[in-house]
C-alpha cells in the first residue's frame, strides 16, 4: 500500500524535453520510477531518454496508459498543462512549477474541481514512495521504505524530516510535498487524511509554515477523526515578522491565527506532538512509535 504513487503508476512528464524536465525525468528513471513517456507539443513521435514523446496528454493516456503526470512547464503555460492533464483523464497531477500567477490557479482550481483527479502543488517537490516511485525533484537516496508518512509545505524540510526518520532506523511510506503557494491542489488536511487512512502508515509527520489555516484545519480534522495514529508536527517561520511574505508566496502572516505560535498551540490542543526545531522530528517520531509498541 502507498498513497498517490507506487511502482504500478504510469508516469508521464509534461515539459519532457526541456532542461528541467530532462534532468529530473532522468533522475526519476534512474531511481526506478515507471516513466512511460513525456509530452512536448510538436515533438510527438520522437524519443527522449529512451521514452516516447507525445504531442498531447491525451495521446499519452491513449497510447501509454498514463495515469500520473509531473509538470515542468514554464509558469505562463503551467495552468493550461494542469487543465489539459485533468481533461485527458490523468488521476494524479503533480506540479513542480513555481511562480504560476494566482489568477491562473484560481481558474485552474475551479476547472478541475468536478474532475476525477488530484492535484499536488504547484511549487512543490513532488511525491515519493521510497523504492517504488519518485515523482518529483527530491534526492531519492535520502528516503528508505518504512511506516512513517510525511506531509510538508517545504521541500527542504521534507528531505530533512525523511533523513532524520531514517537515521532513527525507521523509514517512509510516502512523502507528499504539497507546495507553499497561496492556492494549492491538495491541502495539508487532505494529505494527512490520505496517510492516516493508509494501513501501512503508522505515524505521520506534518510540516507547516506561517500563513493561512491549512495546518489548523488538518489538526482539527485529526482530533475529530479520533485516529490513534500519532502525528508529529513542526511549523517553520517562528521568527518571521508579521505581514511580510517569507520564502513561499503563501507564507505571509495575515492575522494572529497565522503565526507559528498560534498554529503550534492549535496543533497541541488537537493531540499532535509538536516539536520546536526540525532537528527534533526524527527523535520524536521514534519516541511516539516506541510508546505504541
Amino acid at each position: 500500500m502507498s498513497v498517490l504513487v507506487n511502482k504500478d503508476s504510469k508516469i508521464i512528464v509534461q515539459g519532457f524535453t526541456g532542461s528541467e524536465g530532462t534532468f529530473h525525468a532522468g533522475q526519476m528513471i534512474e531511481y526506478g520510477t515507471n516513466v512511460v513517456g513525456g509530452v512536448t507539443p510538436g515533438k510527438g513521435g520522437q524519443t527522449h531518454l529512451d521514452r516516447p514523446v507525445f504531442n498531447t496528454v491525451k495521446d499519452a493516456v491513449d497510447q501509454a496508459g498514463a495515469d500520473t503526470t509531473i509538470i515542468f512547464v514554464p509558469p505562463a503555460f503551467a495552468a493550461d498543462a494542469i487543465m489539459e492533464a485533468a481533461d485527458a483523464g490523468i488521476k494524479v497531477i503533480i506540479t513542480i512549477t513555481e511562480g504560476i500567477p494566482v489568477a491562473d490557479m484560481i481558474k485552474t482550481a475551479a476547472y478541475i474541481k468536478g474532475k476525477d483527479c488530484r492535484l499536488i502543488g504547484p511549487n512543490c517537490p513532488g511525491v515519493i514512495t521510497p523504492e517504488e516511485a519518485k515523482v518529483g525533484i527530491m534526492p531519492g537516496f535520502v528516503f528508505k521504505k518504512g511506516t512513517v508518512g510525511i506531509v510538508s509545505k517545504s521541500g527542504t524540510l521534507t528531505y530533512e524530516a525523511a533523513d532524520q526518520v531514517v537515521k532513527q532506523g525507521l523509514g517512509i511510506t510516502t512523502a507528499i510535498g504539497i507546495g507553499g503557494d497561496p492556492i494549492i491542489g491538495t491541502t495539508t488536511k487532505e494529505a494527512v487524511e490520505l496517510l492516516i487512512n493508509d494501513p501501512e502508515t503508522e505515524a505521520v509527520v506534518m510540516i507547516g509554515e506561517i500563513g493561512g489555516q491549512l495546518e489548523a484545519d488538518a489538526a482539527h480534522w485529526y482530533k475529530a477523526s479520533g485516529s490513534k495514529k500519532p502525528v508529529v508536527g513542526f511549523i517553520a517561520g517562528e521568527t518571521a515578522p508579521a505581514g511580510r511574505t517569507m520564502g513561499h508566496a503563501g507564507a505571509i502572516v495575515g492575522g494572529s491565527d497565522d503565526t507559528a505560535q498560534a498554529k503550534k498551540a492549535i496543533m497541541k490542543e488537537c493531540g499532535i506532538h509538536v516539536v520546536n526545531s526540525p532537528a527534533e522530528i526524527g527523535k520524536k517520531v521514534a519516541e511516539v512509535l516506541a510508546q505504541l509498541a
